[in-house]
């Protein structure tokens, strides 16, 4: 089929287009309905939409790999799960099913950064109908779904700690990657060069000196993401 191919000249992605717009503004759509009926769920119904998710995450990453597995390009380089968003699709799905704290709030601030500078901003070659759209921006507006369901429906929240914990541990996920990296030739997490398509990346020097700035941006993007939580706690008080 055209739409499962991969010659992404025949679909091509523009940034900021309408699909892209779209694609968005669903995104948008869908949280405030999440934020809208908050309160208003019983426990079946926030069980539903928890496994709901589970299910978009882990059909859209199986997908995703049968998808390259039919065209035949499966690679050690480019389809293990060390992107910055298929890391915090995983995480996202062990917080879903365990409800444990510290998987919430490691996952909370990595995965919300990565998938909300992911739908600004993709790396996505293939555009509106290719299957690969679908696909890419379903599974980003359900690694952000996933956190807000923790935070809205099921009352979880974050505090100062939960930053740093968050993010000294994304610099140990960095650490590793990079090893894997230099040893597969890889560029995960883009710790080895920048991505091809157009990103804020760019705009960061060369490396490996935008590395350091993506540092200070990713810790300031926590900071955004912990400032509710401290401003509520502060209106309670």
């Amino acid at each position: 089929m055209d739409l499962l191919n991969f010659r992404y000249e025949d679909y091509p992605f523009v940034l900021f287009s309408m699909s892209h717009l779209a694609a968005i503004m669903f995104m948008l759509i869908l949280i405030i309905i999440l934020y809208k009926y908050r309160n208003k769920c019983s426990r079946i119904v926030k069980n539903r939409i928890r496994w709901g998710l589970v299910i978009l995450l882990t059909a859209g990453e199986l997908f995703f790999h049968l998808w390259y597995l039919l065209n035949d390009s499966w690679s050690l380089t480019i389809n293990l799960p060390f992107q910055l968003c298929s890391i915090s699709l995983y995480l996202c799905i062990f917080m879903l099913v365990t409800r444990r704290r510290i998987s919430f709030e490691i996952a909370y601030f990595t995965s919300m950064t990565g998938a909300f500078t992911a739908m600004i901003t993709p790396e996505l070659f293939f555009g509106f109908p290719h299957v690969r759209y679908f696909q890419f921006f379903l599974v980003h507006a359900a690694i952000i779904l996933a956190c807000l369901y923790m935070v809205w429906m099921e009352g979880y929240t974050v505090t100062f700690s939960s930053l740093l914990k968050s993010f000294f541990s994304l610099n140990i996920i960095a650490g590793a990657v990079y090893g894997v990296n230099r040893l597969l030739g890889a560029n995960y997490m883009f710790l080895s060069h920048k991505p091809y398509s157009t990103s804020p990346i760019d705009y960061l020097g060369e490396y490996p000196l935008y590395l350091i700035s993506l540092e200070l941006i990713a810790f300031l993007l926590f900071l955004l993401l912990y400032l509710p939580f401290y401003f509520l706690k502060i209106v309670k008080k």
